[in-house]
């Protein structure tokens, strides 16, 4: 059954943007899935249908807001080791592994993170938003591992988006990057948008795309003779866009090692180390990884923060870098 809300604009709320005043009303539903439902239709000020969630509402303005049921769909579970962290009652936490992909897509609906979440446990998934994406409140590219956090039910859902919408989440992640930032610690703030010369790629924006803020530090600089030039660095994500850290980075001109997306061409170094120039040649992913994820727990308040470390083959290279840095 359809879930109708009917509310009435008193006159504090006058001039409030629509989207803005059904989440001040319905403190349960982020603003993210009122913005989207309102974009399909399910919007209606005094008997019209509205499909702006920009649009102003007035004094005495009569609302009709429909939440339709969630979708049906079938998802074929994926017998898959899922690395948990955390779970309780209302989430779990996962340490996903890098060549997984989030959820369904075109070309893969079958080996995902979501088609494991159903071997795991169909039954214990929030089932708002998007019917191939159960569960899933945020995202990490799939050749990045590190840590997510997936809601069992629908109030847990929409407060965890509430906190990623609001940028209260705790995300640091850690990168190898090719040469030196400069300065080695700062922020970076830049629109980011699709590229228009591929749209499967985002690029910074000039004067259209998303607000991004990426905040680094340097932890570590890797150069002499024998190997090229790296730092390991720290990002705090302020915002989270697609491929905001492999954007940034990219940028900035110190593209993440081993990611394909977003490579840049380097001189091939002479006298390489033969150890560290195997273990970049077999590097099949981004060096980027999800270390540290924060938040509210959604029913009890405590704020809760996971750490994982990074996977073998990351550090693999990290020691050679260090041992050659001796």
């Amino acid at each position: 059954m359809k879930n109708i809300i009917k509310l009435i604009v008193n006159e504090s709320k006058n001039e409030t943007r629509i989207d803005l005043f059904i989440t001040k009303e319905r403190k349960d539903l982020s603003r993210t899935r009122v913005k989207k439902l309102i974009l399909n239709e399910n919007l209606k000020i005094n008997n019209l249908i509205i499909k702006d969630p920009s649009k102003k509402v007035s004094t005495g303005d009569k609302i009709i807001f429909e939440i339709p049921e969630p979708k049906k769909v079938s998802l074929k579970p994926y017998n898959y080791k899922l690395d948990i962290v955390y779970e309780d009652d209302d989430l779990i936490v996962i340490n996903k592994f890098s060549g997984i992909s989030m959820h369904p897509s075109v070309g893969n609906y079958d080996n995902t993170i979501v088609n494991a979440l159903m071997n795991y446990n169909s039954k214990k998934l929030s089932n708002i938003g998007d019917e191939l994406r159960p569960g899933i409140v945020h995202r990490i590219d799939k050749d990045t591992s590190g840590l997510i956090v997936i809601a069992k039910n629908n109030l847990s859902h929409e407060n965890l988006s509430n906190q990623f919408a609001s940028h209260s989440i705790t995300r640091v992640y850690q990168a190898l990057i090719w040469g030196k930032l400069r300065p080695q610690h700062g922020k970076i703030e830049t629109l980011i948008t699709r590229s228009s010369k591929n749209r499967q790629m985002m690029a910074v924006g000039i004067s259209k795309g998303k607000k991004a803020i990426t905040k680094y530090k340097t932890l570590e600089i890797f150069e002499n003779e024998k190997v090229p030039t790296f730092s390991l660095i720290e990002c705090r994500l302020e915002t989270g866009r697609t491929h905001q850290i492999r954007v940034h980075m990219s940028h900035k001109g110190n593209n993440i090692l081993g990611d394909k997306k977003y490579k840049k061409k380097y001189k091939k170094i002479k006298n390489i180390d033969p150890i560290l120039e195997k273990y970049i040649s077999k590097l099949d992913r981004q060096f980027l990884h999800a270390k540290v994820l924060g938040f509210v727990h959604p029913k009890t308040g405590e704020h809760l923060e996971f750490s994982s470390n990074l996977p073998n083959n990351l550090n693999d290279i990290l020691k050679k870098l260090r041992n050659s840095n001796k």
